[in-house]
């Protein structure tokens, strides 16, 4: 029997990815790998640690009722005040994370990237036992797996959105695949929808349209945190959020 654990948005918990592979053959990572700001627990991530818990407070209120105009005015503010780019700050922070989370990666580790993290860094972490995979395949115990990493374009604007056609092409160019990973879900409602953030992430039709095409065993992915299903089948498919690592400590288990 062959057994692959598999996370999701693990923003900075690397005491519990030490274990995820614990009994596993393989683990599997769909990325966010990054903690840039927590919304259960505004102290938490590189936003607080730069520029205070208030500011926290305010930018996540400002995004939860979806004033992302005045949202980015506020943390431009607060860019000009700190006197600093923010790309060269944000890096040294993602820095420091990256080399705990990909140190705590067993071996085999599969990884592909979410839409918060800055995938030009991953090289200088990922160590032998880590495959990074975008747009490309990898065959575990058997079975192909398929990887797409990044997300959508959003009013968010995370380090790692794509454009729709990119996107779609590099889903189109994994062909058929037992298994399906991607960091976001279809497009579709009760998978993209977050009950506490109350709004629905953006999710892919091309990969909805490859998944009702293809028809692999199982599609992974996570991104919505407190998703209204965690299960769905679309044909022979079934459709699996593993859940919100940072917060559970626990991988999803697949076995066969």
């Amino acid at each position: 029997m062959t057994r692959v654990h598999v996370v999701s948005d693990v923003h900075g918990n690397a005491r519990d990815l030490a274990h995820a592979g614990d009994g596993a053959d393989a683990l599997v990572c769909l990325g966010d790998l990054v903690m840039f700001l927590d919304y259960a627990d505004h102290s938490h991530g590189i936003f607080p640690d730069l520029f205070g818990t208030e500011a926290a407070d305010r930018i996540v209120e400002l995004r939860t009722a979806r004033r992302f105009t005045e949202a980015h005015a506020f943390g431009r503010s607060l860019w000009e005040a700190l006197g600093e780019e923010p790309g060269p700050a944000i890096e040294r922070a993602a820095r420091g994370q990256y080399a705990r989370l990909f140190a705590a990666m067993p071996t085999p580790t599969y990884a592909t990237f979410g839409n918060v993290d800055l995938p030009y860094l991953w090289p200088e972490y990922a160590h032998a036992g880590v495959t990074v995979l975008d747009g490309q395949r990898a065959e575990i115990g058997g079975r192909v797996f398929g990887f797409v990493g990044g997300g959508l374009r959003t009013p968010m604007r995370t380090p790692y959105e794509r454009d729709e056609e990119e996107y779609a092409a590099l889903v189109e160019q994994l062909g058929e695949v037992d298994v399906l990973c991607t960091h976001i879900p279809p497009d579709v409602p009760e998978l993209c929808y977050d009950t506490v953030a109350r709004r629905f992430e953006r999710g892919s039709g091309a990969l909805l349209a490859a998944i009702r095409r293809t028809r692999p065993r199982y599609h992974l992915f996570g991104h919505v945190h407190q998703p209204l299903v965690r299960r769905a089948r679309i044909g022979a498919t079934e459709c699996v959020n593993v859940g919100h690592f940072a917060s559970t400590g626990r991988p999803w288990a697949l076995t066969w």
